[in-house]
């Protein structure tokens, strides 16, 4: 049973329907629908925080204890800021239990074309990348003139 009585319209009737009052928002429209597709496959591991410090500052802290700086590796491709995690299981260790997990991941985060990275650090087992959001929206009006 749904808590909701109307019915979800798809991807292309949603973005459609801003179709009379926007322009040039394809590419906004296509990246927000990447970004619910790689929502719904992302896996909790590992753990991760976005917080926003200031206005126009944030960061992404990422719990990765048991990675060294050489086992992580940071991408920007694109507007993906992508994060890989490898690591490698030591064959000659021989375990009673093994509960914390060794395995490497993926995770990607989208950011607009206005945020830039400013710094990558990891101190105790928390990766933290700070961003910037360079440009803010401007706030005053602009007569044009018809020629």
């Amino acid at each position: 049973m749904t808590k909701y009585n109307f019915a979800v319209p798809s991807w292309d009737q949603f973005h459609k329907s801003f179709d009379p009052f926007t322009v040039g928002f394809q590419d906004t429209f296509d990246l927000l629908r990447d970004t619910v597709e790689q929502a719904q496959k992302s896996v909790g591991y590992p753990p991760y925080n976005i917080k926003q410090v200031k206005d126009n500052k944030f960061v992404i802290e990422m719990a990765v204890a048991g990675f060294a700086k050489s086992d992580i590796e940071i991408t920007l491709e694109g507007s993906k800021l992508i994060v890989r995690g490898t690591s490698k299981d030591d064959e000659t260790e021989t375990f009673i239990y093994k509960g914390i997990a060794n395995r490497g991941f993926t995770r990607e985060f989208t950011l607009a074309d206005k945020i830039e990275v400013e710094n990558v650090e990891l101190v105790n087992g928390m990766l933290r990348i700070w961003l910037e959001n360079l440009v803010k929206f401007q706030d005053s009006i602009k007569k044009l003139t018809i020629k």
